[in-house]
């Protein structure tokens, strides 16, 4: 590793500290990862945008992790880039099933409220702040989450159809079948 590469690395650890968060061990897939409080969250964002020394300006994406049977359940994942240092960082927080609610970023990366809208409709985490959280996938009064680990498989409601090109739900109609290989509840 070159010396301004571990110089960036240590300024990303002061930074992750500073804002009550701490580095985390590195992944097996090489990238500097950091973890804080939702309420360092904004912060720590907006200091690897606008540090002269890092400048991770480019923001790449945002998803959330599953870890049922664990407390807090819910990690959102946040992924940075700097092209002036050519070097990815994830930045996580964590949420509880009782409290799902990270604060936005769109104010920090203006990139993030498409991924957001997803994360919201896929997992159920609210992001405080956002200009327009709504569903982005399912259709607004669908009532679940499809990416929670506790979703069936087979979906939670199998007696309903959705149309092919959005629109809202209908009934099955009345006498229906599934479509071959598709699964059993599959209209």
């Amino acid at each position: 590793m070159s010396a301004a590469r571990e110089a960036a690395v240590q300024r990303l650890h002061d930074l992750a500290v500073a804002a009550g968060g701490a580095p985390l061990p590195a992944a097996n897939d090489g990238l500097t990862a950091l973890s804080v409080p939702r309420e360092g969250l904004l912060g720590l964002l907006a200091s690897l945008r606008d540090d002269p020394q890092l400048g991770f300006r480019l923001f790449l994406d945002v998803t959330a992790v599953d870890w049922s049977g664990s407390e807090p359940r819910f990690e959102v994942v946040y992924h940075v880039y700097s092209l002036d240092l050519r070097m990815r960082v994830r930045v996580k927080t964590r949420c509880s099933e009782r409290d799902l609610h990270v604060p936005s970023i769109v104010t920090v990366y203006p990139g993030a409220e498409y991924f957001e809208r997803e994360v919201f409709d896929m997992f159920g985490i609210a992001f405080d702040g956002h200009p327009d959280l709504r569903r982005i996938l399912m259709p607004e009064e669908y009532e679940h989450h499809p990416l929670r680990k506790d979703f069936p498989r087979e979906g939670i409601e199998p007696e309903k159809v959705y149309r092919l090109r959005g629109g809202p739900m209908m009934p099955r109609p009345p006498g229906a079948e599934a479509i071959p290989g598709a699964g059993s509840t599959t209209p």
